[in-house]
């Protein structure tokens, strides 16, 4: 009888002393009953990428892109399902159907053809589609509108606090105080605009460093001439400026950390010239691949307030939406840091499904939220917008915004659930499966092998055909994370799991033996 660990998700472990005990060891080939234990359809071996995904846990990234404005979803995610609607409601801005871009396994939608970044990503599993965001009663104020998105909430009371200023104070406590120290040496956040956004906005202050925009970036690490002096400017015009100024950079020890990991950085990825987005994200990656342990980043194009001539202007937008995500996504992959970042689009709120008369569309309701980057695992969340059913004209919503906010705390940072309620004001928001895979009764089975007991509590006999040697198994949680469990070899085509240690929730088995691949559900409780 012999007893081997199912190396998942060791979360108790800290980053640096994991890799300072495992640097060697981690290196070394992983081995059941004499084969060597290979992941499902991979090359690299179940415990190689468990290793790294705990190595990753404290170091993910998550980098914001708000679409200023009011992006039109209708002509960025065009319901095929639907042409004919389409097309008589908008027929002087709809896209021809013959170039809407297609998305694999998905024949109810596409998109915008200038998308052409977002298809690949989609097509590659890198890109996850929400369709129908928004909220209750939702404001056409720009102002009213990005205020409610950044705070995270939409009911009128006094609330000050940005969501992702809430959720970094949380983590780092006591900030500002004793900031930067040895555990966190950088900047909380890090936003390109003159001002950073109310949600970076913590409780005490902004947790962001504000870098006005990418020349301001250039200067501040030596690779252009510095600003001009304000010594010729009257006193107080000169205290003002110098302030504004010593904001932007917050401290000499930020300044220095920004160029040192600028200078460590390079780009590995062709980035479009001429595109505003791209020239952003390309710092982002410089500061990423450069080291820095900055949380979250943020970063703006502006332009979607399309009123009118919107197909050109649309056209523009989209292009430099995709192909510099495309290309943010690909720099930090040949780095391979792709794996510790995930990206997020919003837009203050969608437009009117009818065009109007100067070939442009009005404020509305609903639009699509994109979600790319690492981790994607349900990559089309929700239904075409019903344009037989539209409410004054406008697109009903489906999702709330702030279910994609607790899917981000939740499955991307791994925020507990206490602390995602104090994140999101007490607001208990169901999450969307961005980062977990759906478990449906089409799930495939074998009467030949037998998981049980089932409900199990304790622990769970998993059974196997006789003369089928056992090559790999894996506990697969619904964010497609693979917990660390003992396992204990009774016979040759029998084991027991030990579930004394996990959470209680719902879970996948996969066995692989010398002959097959099996998978069967599991509910702990």
């Amino acid at each position: 009888m012999s007893i081997v660990k199912i190396p998942l998700s060791i979360k108790e472990m800290k980053r640096r002393s994991f890799l300072k005990t495992s640097s060697l060891t981690a290196l070394l080939p992983w081995t059941l009953n004499g084969l060597g234990a290979r992941a499902f359809g991979q090359d690299s071996s179940a415990f190689l990428n468990a290793l790294g995904t705990t190595a990753d846990a404290s170091d993910r990234v998550l980098v914001v892109i708000q679409l200023n404005g009011g992006n039109d979803g209708l002509n960025t995610v065009i319901p095929l399902d639907q042409m004919g609607m389409y097309q008589k409601i908008r027929a002087n801005i709809a896209i021809e159907e013959a170039k809407v871009l297609k998305l694999r396994y998905r024949e109810q939608a596409g998109l915008h053809p200038s998308l052409k970044g977002f298809q690949d990503l989609y097509n590659d599993g890198r890109l996850s589609i929400i369709e129908n965001v928004g909220y209750e009663n939702p404001s056409f104020s720009h102002f009213q509108a990005n205020d409610i998105w950044f705070k995270g909430d939409s009911t009128p009371n006094d609330t000050t606090s940005g969501w992702l200023g809430r959720y970094l104070e949380e983590r780092y406590a006591g900030y500002p105080e004793g900031y930067p120290n040895a555990q966190m040496p950088d900047p909380l956040a890090i936003q390109i605009s003159a001002v950073a956004s109310t949600a970076l906005l913590g409780p005490k202050q902004s947790v962001a460093l504000a870098i006005q925009d990418v020349d301001t970036f250039a200067r501040l690490i030596g690779e252009k001439p510095a600003a001009p002096s304000s010594a010729n400017l009257n006193a107080l015009a000169s205290d003002y400026v110098d302030f504004v100024r010593s904001q932007q950079t917050l401290s000499v020890a930020y300044a220095d950390q920004l160029k040192a990991a600028a200078t460590k950085g390079s780009t590995g990825a062709n980035y479009p010239a001429g595109n505003r987005l791209a020239d952003q994200l390309k710092v982002v990656s410089r500061l990423i691949k450069g080291g820095l342990r900055t949380k979250v980043y943020y970063v703006t194009l502006g332009g979607f307030d399309t009123h009118a001539n919107q197909l050109i202007l649309h056209n523009n937008l989209l292009t430099q939406l995709g192909e510099a995500t495309k290309a943010f996504l690909d720099d930090l992959k040949t780095s391979k840091l792709d794996n510790r970042v995930v990206g997020m689009t919003f837009s203050e709120f969608g437009r009117r499904a009818y065009s109007n008369g100067s070939a442009g569309t009005d404020h509305g309701w609903a639009s699509p939220q994109f979600v790319f980057g690492h981790g994607i695992k349900t990559q089309f969340i929700g239904n075409s917008p019903d344009l037989n059913n539209l409410v004054k004209n406008n697109i009903a919503i489906e999702h709330d915004f702030r279910q994609v906010y607790a899917s981000l705390l939740r499955d991307w940072f791994e925020v507990d659930e206490a602390t995602v309620r104090r994140v999101m004001l007490g607001g208990d928001y169901e999450v969307v499966p961005i980062f977990r895979e759906t478990i449906t009764a089409a799930e495939p089975l074998s009467e030949l092998v037998a998981l049980y007991p089932n409900p199990a509590t304790t622990e769970a006999r998993l059974v196997w055909p006789v003369g089928e040697e056992l090559k790999n198994i894996e506990l697969v949680d619904l964010s497609g994370r693979v917990q660390t469990v003992p396992v204990q070899l009774l016979e040759s085509n029998k084991l027991v799991l030990d579930l004394r240690r996990v959470q209680r929730t719902h879970y996948v088995v996969k066995l692989q033996t010398t002959r097959s691949e099996y998978s069967r559900k599991l509910i702990v409780q």
